[in-house]
């Protein structure tokens, strides 16, 4: 117990980032507790795909990014502290448990368990073989890749009904397969799907499989759940279609199998006040066995579980006399503090400077407008990566005639002034005769060639034994913004060094790798499974000499989504030294990207 430094102890580290994790963490850290919440992906959950919110209480139509934002922001103002890392294990034996991350060991009283749940394979023929070219489990991330195509959604539950209408943005028709009677959902969610024109609904019909052809897939086998028969569907211009699988969600609870009681479905069972069966462990959310999955009872969960968890972590800080280093004044205080000082002066507070816009259109506006790109907790959290990067890195931009390559100067020129000198930006127009540009100013590239020369480009560079700049392999092409930003920022840190601690297996594997392999990763801002892939695969480029781990945003460079048949990202394109390539999709740690490298 005396080896504990408090200075590294929590009262409670919340593993899982989306609103049960979030609710506990603004919770606690407001009762002025010490807590980390913990997450491996984006902040926000499964939620953040949703487009539209409209049954959360007190709040009117919103998005689930927006949403959940709002709930980090809350939960940050009140002190709460956050980690971008992966839990790989548990010790939750004594009074001090011990959480093991891809970034080093932590140490807390109490652990709430929110890692949630992800969508289910349904295991129909083609489903594994054709899942990034045709099958797909995100409208919001792949709806964009059939517009104008027929799509087959499968599932009769919220997020099929919900998802469906979402998808008629796009598609040109959506046929619902339903393995019951009716709906499974509320009825008023159920409603909007059944009254769209562009829906059409086949109750008691299962899918059992999908053939590909020329572009995509061609045909589908349905069968009828009472009668057994079956039939060839294909979309009316028979051409390509989609498959979205919205068939129910498997608890996320690998981390806790063999430590906490889970039900025969895999669901953590918890007790009256959220308590599992190991004590000071929690959980909340869509992983523990309930009868209703939805935001509003994942918050609920949160809060439950916190104020149980401050229960805990106070008996085990007077039972231990170990104290951590608690919030004391917090940025919501201060806010308020300023408020009423302002109200006692006659004054109003100066309003938040203005977000920077998405539109590339508005590019050469923003480029005027240095300083309004990163709000304030964002320039304070790149601040203090940059103090901690060891070397300074080059950011080699690649520019052509478009308003992208303005934004992306604009959005690397406003991180490097806020870096302290740690960034440096060095700039190559197309006007160098290097590149060809057609009648709208944009850079003409080759999608079949490796690692292709699309623009604008951002290459991380950094200066080598003899002062000249070495391409460290990482390259982002588009504007690493949304989602991709967090990935982008660590691809810097881990260009720089220290870097992000990884296990020494890891380490070792990667420097086996002996022969040159190049990655292309296709990828959508919008996409919350790609951030954790571009991260992955760059991060062994960054320790590697070998590798080379380029993204592309597939949104600016549809060629590439073309040469490749992409329908769903991430799309992870892996070419080897001898000429072999290979073609994979979805979301992969550094592990997993290794065994893809076949380190």
């Amino acid at each position: 117990m005396s080896n504990i430094d408090t200075e590294k102890l929590y009262d409670v580290i919340v593993i899982g980032g989306g609103p049960a994790g979030l609710t506990a963490g603004l919770y606690l850290a407001r009762a002025r507790y010490r807590v980390l919440i913990l997450e491996k992906d984006d902040f926000g959950g499964q939620i953040t795909i949703t487009n539209e919110v409209v049954n959360y209480p007190g709040v009117g139509t919103t998005t689930g990014k927006a949403l959940t934002g709002t709930m980090r922001k809350q939960a940050q103002d009140f002190g709460a502290e956050f980690l971008s890392a992966e839990a790989t294990g548990l010790d939750v034996s004594g009074d001090v448990k011990t959480v093991h991350t891809t970034r080093g060991d932590l140490h807390a009283f109490g652990i709430l368990i929110a890692t949630g749940a992800s969508p289910r394979k349904l295991g129909f023929a083609g489903e594994a073989e054709y899942a990034g070219r045709g099958v797909a489990y995100c409208a919001t991330c792949d709806g964009e890749f059939f517009t104008g195509k027929e799509v087959l959604v499968v599932g009769g539950g919220f997020a099929a009904a919900e998802e469906s209408v979402f998808l008629t943005k796009y598609a040109s028709k959506v046929t619902m397969l339903i393995r019951e009677e009716d709906f499974t959902c509320d009825a008023s969610v159920a409603d909007e799907a059944k009254r769209n024109p562009k829906i059409e609904i086949r109750y008691q019909t299962v899918l059992d499989g999908v053939t590909a052809g020329q572009g995509g897939l061609r045909e589908a086998t349905i069968r009828s759940v009472q009668t057994g028969e079956t039939e060839t569907w294909k979309p009316a211009d028979e051409g390509t279609f989609g498959v979205f699988v919205f068939a129910g969600y498997v608890p996320a609870t690998d981390l806790v199998k063999g430590i906490v009681e889970l039900d025969d479905h895999g669901y953590v069972v918890t007790y009256g006040y959220l308590e599992t069966s190991v004590p000071g462990v929690y959980a909340a959310g869509d992983l523990r066995v309930k009868n209703l999955r939805q935001v509003v009872t994942a918050t609920a969960d949160g809060a439950i579980a916190a104020v149980e968890l401050e229960r805990y972590a106070s008996d085990m800080s007077a039972k231990t006399g170990l104290v951590p280093p608690r919030p004391t004044e917090t940025a919501y205080e201060k806010a308020e503090a300023k408020t009423a000082a302002a109200a006692q002066a006659g004054t109003t507070p100066a309003p938040a400077p203005a977000k920077r816009s998405a539109d590339a259109a508005a590019a050469s506006k923003s480029a005027a407008k240095p300083g309004e790109l990163f709000s304030d907790a964002i320039k304070s959290q790149l601040k203090m990566v940059f103090s901690k990067m060891t070397r300074p890195v080059t950011l080699a931009l690649d520019l052509d005639g478009t308003p992208l390559s303005q934004e992306l100067k604009t959005f690397v020129g406003e991180m490097a002034r806020i870096s302290a000198g740690k960034l440096i930006v060095n700039e190559t127009g197309a006007a160098a005769g290097d590149a060809e540009l057609d009648d709208t100013g944009r850079a003409v590239f080759d999608p079949s060639v490796v690692l292709p020369d699309a623009r604008p480009c951002v290459r991380v560079c950094v200066a080598g034994e003899n002062g000249d700049l070495e391409f460290t392999g990482l390259a982002f092409h588009g504007v690493p913004s949304g989602h991709e930003f967090n990935s982008f920022v660590l691809g810097l840190y881990n260009a720089a060094g220290p870097g992000q601690p990884l296990d020494d297996d890891l380490k070792a594997r990667i420097a086996a790798i002996a022969d040159p392999v190049n990655v292309t990763l296709l990828v959508s801002l919008t996409c919350t499974m790609c951030p954790e892939t571009v991260l992955s695969a760059q991060r062994v480029a960054s320790l590697s000499p070998n590798v080379k781990a380029e993204a592309y945003d597939v949104s600016h460079f549809p060629e590439l989504k073309d040469h490749y048949g992409v329908m769903s990202v991430p799309c992870i394109v892996i070419d080897h030294a001898d000429g072999s390539q290979k073609v994979e999709f979805g979301k992969k740690n550094i592990a997993q990207m290794l065994d893809l490298l076949a380190a």
